[in-house]
């Protein structure tokens, strides 16, 4: 069920609870008192972040570290950090009994209902897709905003102004905004594979909460990737469907772009490696006409796009071997599109992290057909991996190796390659535990490698430009 838009200056003389002090908490308390500075507050965080937020000295901000149901459940509206699960026992507890939870980007919306904006979402490519929308709008001369989870709350920019908003949101943040009331201009949707399982209780509710962006929030325009089987069988009858990634729209011949019968351009100067980041083009093209703009024209700005860092990220080469951060893939599928752009080159690559008990069954059925030179896992959920590719290495001939961590799944790596190759970190599997996030993994990584985690680290053109 959609709630109503609820908009920041609503909350006054109600009883209103933070929930996570990370940059999307931080951006949540300094928009609350941007517009309602006296207001009491209450904020729930780890006793880390608790020091951090007692340094303001606000005499209206009550901090605790217990954010257990009985606390939650004394709050008429919680505005919770997207990395927090609303499915945890506390929250549902607390919204059976009446509280309500809002996130950031909701209340974002609800503040500016009217604004120009593509949400960008999808289990793999958001943040390329929403980065290069940025780009090619920028390109076409317009004042575009590039923000949400790519890395820039969209309440840190709650009162700036921008002619089009490019959106990019995680299926934590989709969930948000579909129970918000907010009605998005335009939707798109890259791909739906299973991911964040732990976060969302099971595959069908991370479906369900992703899609929710089409579903419950009924875009006005829904711009969907005609590849994806999911997306392929939904039923829309309140939003306009455009379609990438089939004949009569935006597609891909070989490397060569489409837009229906008419070849635009030749796609192998774009600098987005992989056949599937070039797709992601054409649901930033798709995505431009349903903005009304020419995305012909605009389409060959794509040449001059700088990728993101830690997405399939050519660090350099040391001693004849080349070094790739694909840091931000945390599913098998992600791993296997990873390995399939190196197709003919000798590579070893880096599997595991987190366990979230995602199957990798279809991973080890398909590495067969692109075997790499050597796999070596690691992680929590490494052994898990090896046993599964047992079998297929020993079928197609690669080496099957283990590591402890990241550093001596390189050294090992490195070993197994002899000189000549490519190390590729493609985990297909978060970081936590071993790392704060995919960032700071993607940067040891670099540093392993021997380059600088600082150069390799930087997201171009966040903000507004």
């Amino acid at each position: 069920m959609r709630d109503s838009l609820l908009k920041i200056g609503q909350l006054e003389g109600r009883r209103i609870a933070l929930w996570g002090w990370g940059r999307e908490g931080r951006a949540a308390y300094r928009a609350i008192r941007s517009r309602l500075p006296a207001s009491p507050l209450t904020l729930f965080c780890n006793a880390d972040e608790a020091a951090d937020a007692a340094v303001l000295a606000d005499a209206s901000l009550a901090i605790e570290t217990d954010a257990n149901a009985g606390r939650l459940s004394a709050f008429d509206i919680v505005v919770k950090s997207p990395g927090i699960s609303p499915y945890k026992p506390e929250a549902l507890i607390a919204a059976h009994e009446g509280t309500r939870f809002v996130g950031g980007t909701a209340l974002w919306f609800a503040e500016r209902p009217h604004e120009r904006a593509v949400c960008v979402t999808g289990t793999k490519g958001k943040s390329t897709t929403t980065a290069l929308l940025a780009h090619l709008l920028r390109a076409g001369g317009h004042r575009t905003a590039l923000c949400g989870n790519i890395g820039l709350p969209l309440l840190e920019l709650l009162d700036a102004q921008a002619e089009y908003w490019a959106v990019e949101l995680s299926s934590y943040q989709t969930r948000d905004v579909a129970g918000s009331g907010v009605r998005p201009p335009i939707a798109v949707v890259t791909n739906i594979f299973p991911e964040h399982l732990d976060w969302h209780g099971s595959e069908e509710r991370y479906v369900e909460d992703k899609l929710a962006l089409l579903t419950e929030a009924k875009p006005r325009i829904a711009v969907l990737n005609a590849q994806d089987r999911r997306l392929a069988a939904l039923s829309l009858p309140d939003s306009d469907i455009r379609w990438f990634g089939r004949e009569d729209g935006w597609h891909l011949r070989g490397d060569d772009l489409y837009r229906g019968a008419d070849f635009v351009f030749d796609t192998r100067a774009v600098p987005l490696p992989g056949r599937h980041n070039r797709g992601n083009l054409c649901a930033v093209l798709a995505a431009i006409d349903a903005l009304g703009l020419d995305a012909a024209a605009l389409a060959p700005f794509a040449q001059s796009f700088v990728p993101l860092p830690h997405r399939l990220q050519m660090l350099g080469e040391r001693d004849g071997i080349a070094y790739v951060n694909d840091s931000i893939s945390t599913t098998p599928h992600a791993s296997l599109a990873a390995l399939d752009v190196f197709r003919g080159r000798r590579v070893a690559i880096l599997l595991g992290g987190h366990d979230r008990g995602i199957d990798w069954s279809d991973f080890a059925e398909s590495i067969g057909a692109n075997p790499p030179a050597a796999a070596v896992t690691m992680g929590q959920n490494g052994p898990r991996i090896r046993a599964l590719l047992e079998e297929p290495a020993r079928r197609a001939g690669f080496l099957l190796l283990s590591a402890d961590g990241l550093e001596q799944a390189v050294a090992r790596a490195r070993e197994a390659l002899a000189g000549e190759g490519v190390i590729l970190l493609s985990p297909g599997a978060p970081s936590f535990g071993a790392y704060r996030d995919y960032t700071q993994r993607g940067r040891h990584f670099a540093q392993l490698a021997g380059f600088d985690p600082d150069i390799i680290a930087s997201i171009p053109g966040l903000g507004i430009s």
